[in-house]
């Protein structure tokens, strides 16, 4: 498994390109303004992309998800507990997304410092979802259909937070940092959600596995074992 790595200006976001042996590709959490550097990438390449995959709904995490998927030609994959944040990208991160127009909302000022421009995000319209809505955790899902990548269910940030586990990696969004995790502060977030997510789904990881975050340094699940103050004793 090879991992080609772009970050948006924006938040820090990272955006992860998965290859596989046989040159298919996943594209993970495309932020804002990584589409142009994604698409050369596939093409320089000659990867064959199948999916958008995004380990929540926050905007910094599929600003350019619509424009991706559109020029690779595949799906936007989500679980479906976080579908509905595509279509409203600044009210769904409550105080921190303000509003468009309004140049004093953190992510317009983040988004305008990129040079992007806030008013012109594009709702994906080929969204595809795994999972359920309210109907307890989903546990071991397929999100990508024929790939040898699978989805964990790790509420607590958001509603449809996952993690996705594939060869030595697990891709943790904003679930797990190096050293912390994500808030649970925002619409959606959930304290008693995430101390169950990291007890029940975090702790029982593979020690061995390389830790890949949606934002900040990698780590290996070992170390947050040992280290993380949120894990230490799960």
């Amino acid at each position: 498994m090879d991992v080609l790595t772009v970050i948006s200006p924006v938040f820090g976001a990272r955006c992860s390109v998965l290859v596989a042996a046989d040159g298919s590709c996943v594209v993970v959490d495309p932020g804002a303004l990584v589409a142009p550097h994604v698409v050369a990438l596939v093409r320089e390449r000659a990867l064959r992309p199948v999916a958008v995959l995004l380990t929540h709904g926050h905007v910094d995490h599929c600003w350019d998800a619509a424009e991706v998927g559109g020029a690779l030609g595949v799906p936007v994959r989500v679980h479906a507990a976080d579908a509905y944040r595509l279509a409203d990208p600044f009210g769904t991160l409550g105080a921190l997304g303000g509003r468009p127009h309004d140049p004093d909302g953190p992510l317009a000022q983040a988004l305008r410092a990129a040079g992007a421009d806030p008013t012109t995000y594009r709702v994906p319209t080929d969204v595809e979802t795994f999972g359920s809505v309210g109907g307890g955790r989903d546990d071991e899902l397929a999100p990508v259909p024929g790939w040898d990548l699978v989805a964990r269910h790790a509420p607590g940030h958001t509603q449809g937070s996952t993690l996705y586990l594939v060869g030595p990696l697990v891709l943790t969004g904003d679930v797990l940092f190096a050293g912390t995790i994500g808030r649970t502060d925002l619409p959606g977030g959930d304290g008693d959600e995430m101390a169950r997510t990291l007890r029940e789904v975090v702790a029982t990881l593979d020690p061995a596995l390389v830790v890949v975050p949606g934002h900040g340094p990698t780590s290996d699940v070992a170390t947050e074992l040992a280290t993380n103050p949120y894990l230490v004793g799960r």
